[in-house]
């Protein structure tokens, strides 16, 4: 299973206000591991950067305005990303700045249903808690010395260990479920382990009587009345 931890960094807090994507980082995770492939890009968002952003991720006007425009960069993103399902903390703001940035292109915009949303998930798990992306780095253990600013590729890579860990841990999904088959969507699969109802009959014993007979002369022959149970 492909899935893409994608983060992003703005000039604001919400494009209808004009503010745009500066700063793209994707993780590609396969089986919840990730494989080696990024994909990271700095983009020139063609306006000033306020102060409150700068910050924020300290990505200056001056040094965005090197990079290329959104458009440049759609194609490869897209294809990078391609229709794997996105995992993003607070996915509706990442979303609503990419897919403002597509529109803009004319181009096809990113579904919410393909967003597994961390934040969501910890909400669930840790009610009433702190579920930043620095909270939940704290709480699983997860080093996040690197993290002196906010960054896209940075933040992809912690989330990405934060991701596992809400998923339960190391060996997520040792359910044997096939989630391709599932019918699930991809956040109702996350963390879930399927049940089973207990058996109506008994199994059969492994043992034959002979064999069962031979143990139980080994235990009262070789271990006696001082076996550790029996004490």
């Amino acid at each position: 299973m492909r899935e893409i931890v994608l983060d992003t960094e703005t000039t604001g807090l919400d494009p209808k206000d004009g503010h745009r994507v500066v700063e793209i980082g994707c993780i590609e995770l396969l089986n919840h591991i990730p494989s080696g492939r990024e994909y990271h890009c700095y983009i020139n968002p063609e306006r000033d950067m306020p102060t409150g952003a700068f910050e924020v991720h300290g990505l200056s006007e001056s040094f965005l305005r090197q990079h290329p425009v959104f458009a440049d960069v759609a194609d490869q993103f897209i294809d990078f990303i391609g229709d794997a399902p996105l995992v993003i903390h607070n996915g509706a703001f990442d979303l609503g700045f990419l897919n403002a940035e597509l529109e803009r292109m004319g181009s096809s915009l990113l579904p919410p249903e393909r967003v597994i949303d961390t934040l969501h998930i910890a909400r669930r798990k840790f009610p009433g808690s702190p579920n930043s992306l620095d909270a939940l780095c704290r709480r699983f253990g997860v080093d996040n010395t690197i993290r002196d600013k906010h960054g896209a590729l940075i933040d992809s890579i912690l989330l990405a260990r934060v991701y596992l860990e809400l998923i339960g841990g190391e060996q997520p999904g040792l359910d044997l479920v096939d989630q391709k088959d599932s019918g699930d969507s991809p956040e109702q699969m996350t963390g879930q382990r399927k049940s089973y109802p207990p058996r109506q009959r008994p199994l059969d014993p492994a043992l034959t009587k002979e064999e069962y007979a031979a143990h139980l002369r080994f235990l009262e022959d070789e271990l006696g009345p001082s076996a550790l149970w029996k004490t």
